[in-house]
């Protein structure tokens, strides 16, 4: 496996998660919250990474990609034990944000919201005991091995 094809599998790789989560969100309907939304970035730029590293030669690229993969990942570890409450996540989209000191009593009592919230720590969809998180952490471990190797042929 020489660069070039090392380059392609990262891209195409981050290229079918995005289109994954795009495919379940609007096809399927399972909406995603908002560290669902956030884990999409990184694939947008490793693919804008991948592209421009076909044309530039060097090492700088694909290692820059590995640490964006690796980063990716992290932030889905971190994602999945939201999910699996191992550990607090963000109070604006956690079931725990029960923090009603800021309201005014107008507030409370108002009907107007959009009931769009999905929360970060409930599991919309699993598969096999893997939720989409989950998977991104599997997905990005790889990435980083991949960009990695692509480094390494440099």
């Amino acid at each position: 496996m020489n660069r070039v094809f090392l380059i392609r599998l990262a891209v195409a790789a981050s290229a079918l998660a995005l289109a994954g989560a795009y495919l379940s969100q609007h096809v399927f309907g399972i909406e995603p919250c908002h560290l669902c939304l956030l884990q999409r970035y990184p694939h947008w730029v490793l693919i804008a990474v991948g592209l421009l590293a076909l044309y530039v030669p060097g090492r700088l690229l694909p290692a820059l990609g590995g640490l964006i993969s690796f980063g990716a990942m992290l932030l889905s570890v971190y994602h999945s034990g939201v999910e699996r409450k191992l550990w607090d996540g963000p109070s604006d989209c956690t079931g725990g944000a029960g923090d009603l000191t800021g309201l005014s009593g107008a507030d409370l009592l108002s009907t107007d919201f959009d009931g769009g919230l999905v929360l970060c720590d409930e599991i919309a969809f699993s598969f096999l005991g893997l939720t989409f998180a989950n998977m991104n952490v599997l997905l990005c471990a790889g990435l980083v091995i991949v960009w990695a190797m692509a480094a390494r042929r440099s």
